[in-house]
Protein backbone atom coordinates (compact mmCIF):
# COMPACT_ATOMS: atom_id res chain seq x y z
CA UNK A 1 0.00 0.00 0.00
CA UNK A 2 1.49 3.39 -0.92
CA UNK A 3 2.19 5.88 1.82
CA UNK A 4 -0.77 8.05 2.82
CA UNK A 5 -1.70 10.72 5.34
CA UNK A 6 -3.56 8.99 8.15
CA UNK A 7 -5.41 9.70 11.34
CA UNK A 8 -4.59 7.16 14.03
CA UNK A 9 -7.18 6.14 16.59
CA UNK A 10 -5.66 4.91 19.84
CA UNK A 11 -7.00 2.90 22.72
CA UNK A 12 -4.71 2.46 25.70
CA UNK A 13 -4.58 1.72 29.37
CA UNK A 14 -3.97 4.56 31.82
CA UNK A 15 -0.26 5.16 32.34
CA UNK A 16 0.93 3.92 28.94
CA UNK A 17 4.34 5.48 28.36
CA UNK A 18 5.26 7.68 25.44
CA UNK A 19 7.97 5.18 24.47
CA UNK A 20 5.48 2.31 24.24
CA UNK A 21 3.01 4.44 22.24
CA UNK A 22 5.78 5.60 19.86
CA UNK A 23 6.96 2.02 19.31
CA UNK A 24 3.39 0.85 18.64
CA UNK A 25 2.85 3.65 16.11
CA UNK A 26 6.15 2.94 14.37
CA UNK A 27 5.40 -0.80 14.13
CA UNK A 28 1.76 -0.44 13.03
CA UNK A 29 1.72 2.66 10.86
CA UNK A 30 5.04 2.27 9.06
CA UNK A 31 5.66 4.87 6.33
CA UNK A 32 2.26 6.52 6.53
CA UNK A 33 2.35 10.16 7.63
CA UNK A 34 0.37 10.68 10.82
CA UNK A 35 -1.61 13.94 10.71
CA UNK A 36 -3.74 13.47 13.84
CA UNK A 37 -4.15 11.19 16.85
CA UNK A 38 -7.62 10.47 18.23
CA UNK A 39 -8.96 8.68 21.31
CA UNK A 40 -11.73 8.55 23.87
CA UNK A 41 -12.15 11.67 26.05
CA UNK A 42 -10.95 10.09 29.29
CA UNK A 43 -7.61 9.13 27.70
CA UNK A 44 -6.75 12.44 26.02
CA UNK A 45 -5.09 13.74 29.19
CA UNK A 46 -2.71 10.77 29.40
CA UNK A 47 0.82 12.22 29.63
CA UNK A 48 2.34 9.59 27.31
CA UNK A 49 -0.23 10.20 24.59
CA UNK A 50 0.03 13.98 24.91
CA UNK A 51 3.84 13.75 24.67
CA UNK A 52 3.65 11.67 21.48
CA UNK A 53 1.18 14.10 19.88
CA UNK A 54 3.50 16.98 20.78
CA UNK A 55 6.56 15.13 19.40
CA UNK A 56 4.72 14.43 16.14
CA UNK A 57 3.37 18.00 16.09
CA UNK A 58 -0.16 16.75 15.41
CA UNK A 59 -3.47 17.49 17.09
CA UNK A 60 -4.92 15.08 19.64
CA UNK A 61 -8.68 14.82 19.20
CA UNK A 62 -11.01 13.19 21.68
CA UNK A 63 -14.56 11.90 21.56
CA UNK A 64 -17.10 10.83 24.15
CA UNK A 65 -18.07 7.17 24.49
CA UNK A 66 -21.47 8.06 23.01
CA UNK A 67 -19.87 9.69 19.95
CA UNK A 68 -17.62 6.68 19.42
CA UNK A 69 -20.50 4.22 19.92
CA UNK A 70 -22.44 5.94 17.12
CA UNK A 71 -19.83 4.91 14.52
CA UNK A 72 -20.21 1.61 12.67
CA UNK A 73 -16.88 -0.23 12.78
CA UNK A 74 -15.76 -3.52 11.27
CA UNK A 75 -14.26 -4.91 14.49
CA UNK A 76 -16.31 -3.97 17.57
CA UNK A 77 -15.08 -5.44 20.83
CA UNK A 78 -16.61 -6.46 24.12
CA UNK A 79 -13.45 -5.48 26.02
CA UNK A 80 -13.78 -1.81 25.01
CA UNK A 81 -17.51 -1.93 25.78
CA UNK A 82 -16.95 -3.21 29.31
CA UNK A 83 -13.98 -0.87 29.94
CA UNK A 84 -15.25 2.45 28.56
CA UNK A 85 -18.83 1.99 27.34
CA UNK A 86 -18.31 1.85 23.58
CA UNK A 87 -17.66 -1.12 21.28
CA UNK A 88 -14.75 0.70 19.62
CA UNK A 89 -12.22 3.33 20.54
CA UNK A 90 -9.41 3.05 17.98
CA UNK A 91 -11.43 2.40 14.81
CA UNK A 92 -14.27 4.76 15.72
CA UNK A 93 -11.91 7.58 16.76
CA UNK A 94 -9.87 7.19 13.56
CA UNK A 95 -13.00 7.30 11.40
CA UNK A 96 -14.45 10.33 13.20
CA UNK A 97 -11.22 12.33 13.07
CA UNK A 98 -10.60 11.44 9.41
CA UNK A 99 -13.98 12.99 8.56
CA UNK A 100 -15.01 10.36 6.06
CA UNK A 101 -11.70 8.85 5.00
CA UNK A 102 -11.74 5.06 4.81
CA UNK A 103 -10.13 2.77 7.35
CA UNK A 104 -6.73 1.70 5.98
CA UNK A 105 -5.47 -0.11 9.07
CA UNK A 106 -8.05 -2.13 10.98
CA UNK A 107 -7.83 -2.42 14.74
CA UNK A 108 -4.73 -4.21 15.97
CA UNK A 109 -2.94 -4.48 19.29
CA UNK A 110 0.74 -3.54 19.21
CA UNK A 111 2.79 -3.45 22.43
CA UNK A 112 -0.47 -3.38 24.42
CA UNK A 113 -1.78 -0.33 22.54
CA UNK A 114 -4.86 -0.66 20.32
CA UNK A 115 -4.41 1.18 17.01
CA UNK A 116 -6.41 1.78 13.85
CA UNK A 117 -5.83 4.26 11.03
CA UNK A 118 -8.07 5.99 8.53
CA UNK A 119 -6.92 7.86 5.44
CA UNK A 120 -7.11 11.60 5.85
CA UNK A 121 -8.78 13.12 2.81
CA UNK A 122 -8.87 16.88 2.49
Amino acid sequence: MPSAEVVVGIGLRPGASADVIRAALRDAVGDHRIVCLATIAQRCTEPGLRAVAADLQVPLRSYSAAELASVAVPNPGSRAWSAVGTPSVAEAAALLAAEGGPLVLPKRVVHGVVLAAARYER
